[in-house]
């Protein structure tokens, strides 16, 4: 058990020698693929998104795969398709990218809506249907899409059912004039060896992620901010109820990562904003720092437990 809880910590400074990005985000990152759940990096190209991608699973020892999502990707690009064998007149499935334990989906919304449909199901069930039959995706499977906020021409924007399916959304940001200086000097970035961990470590923590304490209290505080979401005048769509489980999910493994078994409100107060700022819907434009002005306003209004 002992090992179990300090590996996380351990993944953290491996993704902090190669990534540059703050290390609470990164926190949240390994979080995020505890919890379980996908992730969305909301971000300007260049900040190391697929680097992230790419060495996370190196460092958890699992398989991954890249896609450029672009308006030309069909659906079956994706998944698989089924190919006819002339021999015995049978079929043949092929698997697609889309069955490797860690996926990153390079700018998602260049895709149409009919291949990002592709996704929901895998994303919710962790399986594929093709003509009617069914295929399991690989345990684990983590999702990691990409997508640049500062331009919106000739793309799709995401519909609500996509982003709901994504535990967290963060942005990586641009770095502290140190950590950019330390990139120069060769200090980070690709090249660097990377020793895995153990491969059935990121199931160990799951299960580990899911026994920590909730006190009921904590779940009334929750409760409270995802029903005043339903009830503002302001707000086009609430948060959902997966979106309330992806926020415990999501809390309970920050707590996990911290090295604690209970949660405590910094838990919930840390992770409301990756776990719901894409899961809101105001009236007019609403641009990610206005969604999450706002949900900074209702953990300002809501009282803490004590």
């Amino acid at each position: 058990m002992q090992r179990v809880q300090t590996e996380p910590a351990r993944l953290i400074e491996v993704l902090r020698r190669v990534v540059v990005a703050p290390p609470e985000v990164l926190g949240l990152v390994v979080a995020t693929a505890i919890a379980p759940g996908h992730l969305l990096l909301e971000d300007v190209p260049g900040v190391g998104k697929t680097l992230l991608a790419k060495t996370l699973a190196a460092a958890l020892g699992l398989g991954f795969r890249r896609i450029q999502f672009s308006p030309d990707l069909l659906p079956g690009d994706l998944t698989g398709i089924k190919v006819y064998l002339p021999n015995d007149g049978s079929f043949r499935f092929v698997p697609g990218p889309i069955f490797t334990p860690v996926l990153l989906a390079d700018e998602i919304n260049r895709a149409t809506p009919r291949t990002q449909a592709g996704l929901l199901e895998a994303m919710e069930e962790a399986q594929v249907s093709i003509d009617g039959e069914t295929f399991s995706l690989p345990d684990p499977f983590f999702v990691v899409a990409t997508q640049n906020p500062a331009t919106f021409d000739a793309t799709y924007p995401l519909p609500e059912a996509q982003l709901d399916r994504f535990t967290a959304s963060l942005t990586l940001g641009y770095p502290s004039y140190d950590d950019e200086k330390a990139l120069l000097e060769g200090r980070h970035g690709e090249g660097i060896p990377i020793s895995p961990l153990p491969p059935d470590s990121l199931g160990e923590w799951r299960t580990a992620a899911r026994a920590v304490h909730v006190d009921p209290s904590l779940r009334d505080y929750l409760l409270a901010i995802v029903r005043m979401s339903r009830q503002w005048p302001d707000v086009r769509l609430g948060i959902s109820p997966r979106g309330a489980l992806a926020w415990q999910s999501l809390a309970r493994a920050r707590a996990f990562v911290e090295g604690r078994g209970f949660l405590v409100p910094d838990d919930l107060k840390q992770t409301a904003l990756p776990a719901l700022a894409h899961r809101l819907l105001l009236e007019g434009d609403s641009p990610r720092d206005r969604r999450e002005a706002v949900l900074r306003d209702w953990l300002e209004r809501t009282p803490v437990p004590r």
